[in-house]
């Protein structure tokens, strides 16, 4: 078995299905138990610092709230630095700020404006790749801060929900990875 393979069995291993949460119908992909485990929890961590060295990014930012238990060890492990991306009103100071569309109604984000410089090469890590919202308006907010987008990476993407598709549009050639897709 090639070490990619034995990573992704074990990523998937500890990823727990439950049924009907947070509403009927829907099958919640809860990574608790992934991050329990000390051996599956590093090799994530590995895996997406990988990632972020392989495509030169100088900073990591990390989407709320997940985000930010993956990005920070990615970070660390890349020897990279860390920015939150946070949901409106989280943070002190000045900020940039942009909204995006849910399914029923809006959201917006915030990052610190000096935590990000033209130099910068930026990696966004989150858990899931859903329909691409969060993640389009993280990629938008890292370019009007004048940084550059070294690529998003996330642990899993749901397939069958397409932001894939709504995503590349914006990334303009920064590459997406997911681990899992499910």
């Amino acid at each position: 078995m090639t070490e990619l393979a034995g990573t992704t069995e074990l990523l998937l291993s500890r990823i727990r299905d439950v049924p009907d949460y947070p509403e009927p119908g829907v099958m919640f992909k809860d990574i608790t138990p992934l991050l329990a485990d000390p051996e599956a929890f590093a090799a994530l961590t590995e895996a997406l610092a990988d990632l972020a060295v392989r495509y030169g990014a100088t900073k990591i930012v990390g989407l709320e709230a997940r985000g930010f238990i993956l990005g920070a060890p990615v970070a660390l492990r890349a020897g990279l630095g860390f920015i939150p991306v946070r949901k409106a009103g989280k943070l002190p100071g000045a900020t940039l700020s942009q909204s995006y569309d849910l399914e029923y109604g809006s959201a917006e984000i915030e990052v610190h404006a000096e935590d990000l410089a033209a130099d910068d090469r930026v990696m966004v890590i989150d858990d899931v790749l859903a329909t691409g919202g969060t993640a389009e308006a993280s990629v938008r907010l890292i370019r009007r801060a004048g940084a550059q987008v070294a690529g998003v990476a996330v642990l899993m993407e749901l397939g069958f929900l397409d932001g894939r598709a709504k995503l590349e549009t914006t990334l303009e050639g920064a590459p997406l990875e997911a681990l899992l897709i499910v």
